[in-house]
């Protein structure tokens, strides 16, 4: 059905339809919105079902329904109060149905910018809370005390800061703050949920500096925190110390590739930073030793994806020899790893060139030059070679590919 037969339907029903949370912001802000959360108030699940037979409900703790409006699957929710009477997201007393009113509902969001509705047909905006203005002034405010009720609204706050470029009022930063202790219970995959979506933002370092900015990193990306205060050497790293040199390696690449996959290694690339003795400081030696055992404990606790551990481990391993190798047979060994990795060669030649703000000249050339090398291949190789011979055979001619095309293409630069 269309949005509009589905409007008519609630209304003939005797209740009331609006639009709600992010679309509305979004849509004062001008940009593409996404999906269309409705919400329905003055009706009782009785009569919806009755006149929505067939439309499943999907929500448990209250009634949320799935209705085919405009060829997709829309969300439609009950307006509802809630009241905090457990620990976690889970623990929330609800109150849903006829009597419960738009203004109640919109009480019990996160933020100002997300507790606005538009009423269908009309179009009209309802605002008790200063949404639209806090949405002009680039401002995320609570709505009310219940933003600390489900603590990983402090995450979502930060990320939205990182995704808008708004400003954290201080009340926003102080409910945030609260969150902490709770926030340490969340189940691991919220947390990663908002990982995901804040490394998808133009500037993920925007999220991660909140977080430490309200005292939350510590408890929910604790290897991050460590990185905070660990002095470098500042001929190298005049940015400062390992937590702001990975906060400008992960922007760097957020400017270079849409890739999560690049973005989630330039911010695990230097994690054994972390772990570098006192004594040792300001210099890391081992640290990319170090950083693998760090990213296993992550993921551990986490459970990340397996393309984002394989890559991490990857790049946290080879990120420090990879700028300084020169010997052709390093060299072409390494190009084949990085082919073989999860990792495409554009993400891998994006946070090099990220931590050490150029590539060497093998890398630059990467794409061709592992084009050459697996062009070669065990058929080729001389019948009178046997099992590993014939792998030692293969290599060596690897290595040739790599040294010919390096020859003919200082020859071309001589040129």
């Amino acid at each position: 059905m269309t949005e509009k037969d589905f409007v008519n339907k609630i209304r003939t029903a005797g209740a009331r339809v609006f639009i709600v949370g992010g679309w509305v912001r979004d849509f004062l802000r001008q940009v593409p919105a996404h999906d269309k959360d409705y919400m329905v108030a003055g009706i009782d699940e009785e009569t919806f079902q009755q006149v929505f037979p067939h439309a499943p409900r999907v929500g448990k703790a209250f009634p949320v329904y799935l209705v085919d409006i405009d060829g997709c699957h829309a969300e439609v929710a009950f307006a509802r109060k809630e009241e905090k009477q457990g620990a976690g997201y889970r623990g929330f007393a609800v109150e849903y149905g006829r009597n419960v009113t738009l203004e109640e509902d919109l009480y019990r969001r996160d933020t100002t910018i997300n507790s606005m509705a538009m009423e269908l047909p009309s179009g009209e905006i309802f605002d008790f809370y200063g949404g639209r203005e806090d949405v002009k002034q680039g401002i995320i405010r609570p709505v009310s005390h219940h933003f600390a009720e489900d603590p990983v609204r402090a995450l979502r706050a930060a990320r939205q800061a990182a995704e808008f470029h708004f400003t954290l009022a201080e009340e926003t930063k102080e409910a945030m703050a609260a969150c902490r202790e709770e926030l340490a219970g969340e189940p691991a995959e919220r947390l990663l949920q908002e990982l995901k979506r804040a490394l998808l933002t133009e500037k993920p370092s925007l999220f991660f500096r909140a977080l430490q900015e309200t005292g939350l990193l510590a408890v929910t990306f604790p290897e991050l925190a460590a990185l905070i205060g660990k002095t470098q050497p500042e001929a190298f790293h005049p940015e400062g110390d390992a937590f702001a040199h990975t906060m400008l390696v992960v922007d760097t690449v957020a400017a270079e590739t849409d890739s999560l996959l690049a973005r989630f290694c330039g911010l695990v690339h230097d994690l054994g930073k972390g772990e570098t003795p006192a004594e040792m400081l300001p210099h890391h030696y081992d640290h990319e030793v170090r950083g693998q055992d760090v990213l296993k404990r992550w993921n551990a606790r986490m459970t990340l994806p397996k393309k984002w551990l394989q890559a991490g481990l990857f790049v946290i391993s080879q990120h420090m020899r990879a700028a300084r190798l020169n010997k052709a047979g390093k060299i072409a060994e390494l190009l084949l790893k990085v082919a073989a990795s999860p990792m495409e060669i554009a993400d891998f030649q994006a946070v090099i060139r990220a931590d050490h703000h150029s590539l060497p000249p093998y890398l630059e050339e990467a794409p061709a030059i592992i084009a050459c090398m697996q062009q070669v291949n065990g058929s080729q190789a001389p019948k009178s070679l046997r099992g590993a011979a014939i792998g030692d055979w293969v290599r060596n001619q690897q290595v040739k590919a790599y040294q010919n095309y390096k020859y003919h293409k200082q020859g071309e630069t001589k040129l």
